[in-house]
């Protein structure tokens, strides 16, 4: 009897099965996924991409800090997925030990309508704080509380997540805009002719986050000092005035916050490159707990 024609056989079938058990226990890479639940404030069907990171599906008694990510004028729920690659810069900043585990909420704030505060007929701010966000902490495994709730955004999304803390600053230990929309003066904006963007020019001049904190009084700056702010926005960017225009207000009323000024524009080249210091940044903010 041939021993080696026996042995051999057996010996690479038993290797190869405790190859694969070793395989099978080495938990996924983070993954980006499109959803969508039923918005009775909006009266639609509303979808929203969400980030898990790889621990998610392992870890089950674990919980994590979330970041609220919003897209820009004319996008949706999917762009950062797409376009900003939030996947791929979630997982190797994870990897490397720069960012925490944390979730990533990716609300659509486009669509029907474009803007994330309320509108004449579309009530976008009621529905991110009253239901999206109550939505999520029900459906995913949240760390709850300021101290694990960031924001961030683009342009139209860097405005809202800049107004949002303003307004809500219990609420988020980070705000970080990118190359944000913070304020209009009169007769400024997109597509004046369509009563749509017409509301959403008028809210960013009602909801400007440059007068937000020029008309702080001193309880409100307390409150804004609470919260880490990062404003980042590219040299060549058409609303790099009105960035400045808020860091100098925030530098007037003394409220502490990062400034970036980059070569770029207003284009994705320069948000994907932004996801990677804004990651690592409210990474920080988390880790303060």
């Amino acid at each position: 009897m041939n021993f080696k024609k026996i042995f051999f056989p057996i010996i690479f079938v038993t290797v190869s099965q405790a190859a694969a058990a070793q395989i099978q226990e080495i938990p996924p890479q983070g993954e980006a996924k499109v959803k969508s639940m039923t918005s009775e404030v909006l009266g639609v069907e509303r979808g929203y991409s969400i980030y898990l990171p790889k621990s998610y599906t392992v870890e089950e008694d674990r919980n994590y800090p979330v970041l609220y990510l919003l897209h820009g004028v004319f996008g949706d729920h999917t762009n950062w997925v797409e376009r900003g690659h939030v996947q791929d810069v979630a997982n190797r900043l994870i990897d490397g030990d720069k960012a925490v585990e944390m979730i990533i909420l990716m609300p659509d704030g486009g669509t029907e309508w474009d803007g994330y505060f309320n509108m004449d007929g579309w009530a976008y701010e009621d529905y991110f704080f009253n239901e999206f966000m109550p939505y999520i902490e029900e459906n995913y495994r949240l760390k709850t509380g300021k101290e694990n709730t960031a924001i961030a955004g683009l342009s139209m999304g860097g405005g809202g997540a800049t107004v949002y803390g303003q307004k809500h600053p219990e609420k988020f230990t980070t705000v970080y805009a990118m190359s944000a929309l913070m304020t209009l003066g009169e007769g400024e904006g997109l597509n004046q002719d369509d009563p749509k963007f017409q509301e959403l020019n008028r809210t960013v001049r009602e909801e400007s986050a440059v007068n937000f904190v020029a008309n702080a009084d001193e309880e409100t700056v307390e409150e804004l000092k609470s919260v880490r702010w990062f404003v980042d926005c590219g040299d060549d960017d058409f609303l790099f005035d009105a960035n400045i225009a808020f860091v100098q207000e925030m530098r007037e009323k003394q409220i502490p916050l990062q400034f970036r000024v980059r070569d770029g524009g207003h284009d994705w080249e320069y948000w994907h490159s932004a996801l990677y210091m804004a990651l690592e940044y409210v990474s920080h903010g988390f880790m303060k707990e």
